[in-house]
């Protein structure tokens, strides 16, 4: 059966070269749909997906958008409308994958569609600038997209343009093939689990017991981009349940700081109605970036994780905050939520003989959560540090009874 791959690209400049690639990927057995999305005018092809049908899916028409200064209006209402159409094709089994062809202005709308579709369907970012400074993770966010940095400028179908596009056609014939396990979490129950480096102990042993008890268990880093995704992807129904060791990310949107999880963080899960267990590695650390440190971040205990980051330890006022935060988010939860808290350290650079180690400190977060907390909803203290077996059975059995 042959595929369709949806072109997102702005013909109004790049006619001749997604017309290229259009012509590749059609020579290789794949089938296309050419979305485009120009603001400018028309290009010499012409779209399956104009810009006008673009345009009046995104609440707008294409006078308007020509006529139109408000530069940062415009491309919102584009996206929009692409974004629309994108997720109506994908819904109806019209496309198998998306490839994008743009610059930087080009790559960032069609990169945004792309994050609008679900993870596993293949998406491909054709660039001449994914390599600039910060451009990438404004790219890729929390999507499951490939960036192709096109290195010469798609301007112009050169011999080396040729090469750039024929070995990204042939890299979306293989991702859309079939024998590729599909994006499913069907066998057994599928656990999130959040890491964490000062907690990879913890969640190493949690998820081997858990697939010896016959579930799926998938990891996310619970840096600021992995738990965004986790919490996407948990809306999207694809697990069963949630070990979220690492909530850490809470406090940092709270604050601005470089693990911030955005503003739906520890939610997702609670609206689904699926199980969580709650535990508290690097809850009581942030990590500002050197350009936010206030005047007493200097004098703050801190742990050095390597030359480039250091963990800092919140305050009580700080840690009250985060608790009180915490409770709002668990006490929405329409499933069974339990808090299991280890009380010799909450991760393993917070031990005894550490510099930032303050159980009396740590009490705060946990009696002001105890307070604000529904009351079916229990807090399990564990006589252990967090990166101890004796926590991570405690953490297993606890999913056990629940999941």
């Amino acid at each position: 059966m042959r595929k369709t791959v949806l072109i997102i690209s702005t013909l109004d400049t790049k006619s001749t070269e997604t017309e290229y690639l259009k012509m590749k990927l059609s020579s290789i057995g794949i089938d296309t749909l050419v979305m485009d999305l120009s603001m400018g005018g028309e290009g010499l092809l012409v779209g399956d997906i104009t810009p006008r049908q673009v345009a009046e899916a995104g609440g707008s028409s294409l006078e308007a958008i020509w006529s139109s200064r408000e530069r940062a209006k415009i491309t919102a209402i584009i996206i929009a409308g692409a974004s629309h159409l994108a997720g109506q094709f994908f819904a109806a089994g019209k496309i198998d994958g998306v490839v994008g062809v743009g610059g930087s202005t080009g790559s960032l709308m069609a990169t945004e569609v792309m994050r609008t579709l679900p993870f596993g369907l293949p998406k491909l970012m054709i660039s001449s600038t994914a390599a600039l400074p910060g451009l990438s993770t404004r790219y890729i966010g929390t999507g499951d997209i490939a960036l192709f940095h096109s290195v010469v400028e798609i301007s112009g179908v050169s011999d080396l343009l040729k090469n750039v596009f024929d070995r990204a056609a042939f890299a979306m014939a293989g991702m859309v093939s079939e024998g590729i396990t599909p994006p499913r979490t069907g066998k057994g129950k599928a656990i999130a689990l959040t890491m964490l480096g000062p907690c990879e102990k913890c969640a190493s042993l949690v998820r081997v017991g858990l697939e010896r008890a016959g579930y799926q268990v998938i990891g996310f880093s619970a840096a600021g981009i992995g738990d965004r995704a986790m919490e996407t992807m948990i809306a999207e129904g694809l697990f069963h349940g949630v070990i979220d060791l690492a909530p850490g990310g809470v406090g940092e949107h709270l604050f601005g700081f470089m693990r911030d999880a955005g503003p739906n963080r520890m939610e997702s899960a609670g609206l689904a109605g699926i199980p969580q267990v709650i535990s508290s590695c690097s809850v009581n650390h942030m990590t500002p970036s050197k350009s936010k440190y206030k005047p007493d971040f200097d004098q703050r205990r801190k742990y050095d994780l390597d030359k480039y980051r250091s963990w800092l330890r919140l305050n009580p006022d700080e840690l009250k905050s985060v608790a009180e935060i915490f409770a709002v988010k668990l006490n929405m939860a329409k499933g069974p939520v339990n808090v299991i808290i280890p009380q010799k350290g909450w991760s393993g650079v917070d031990r005894p003989g550490q510099p930032t180690y303050d159980p009396a400190e740590d009490r705060v977060f946990i009696d002001t959560l105890k307070a604000r907390l529904n009351p079916q909803i229990e807090i399990l203290e564990v006589d252990a540090n967090m990166e101890e077996p004796l926590f991570a059975q405690a953490v297993i059995n606890l999913a056990l009874k629940i999941f």
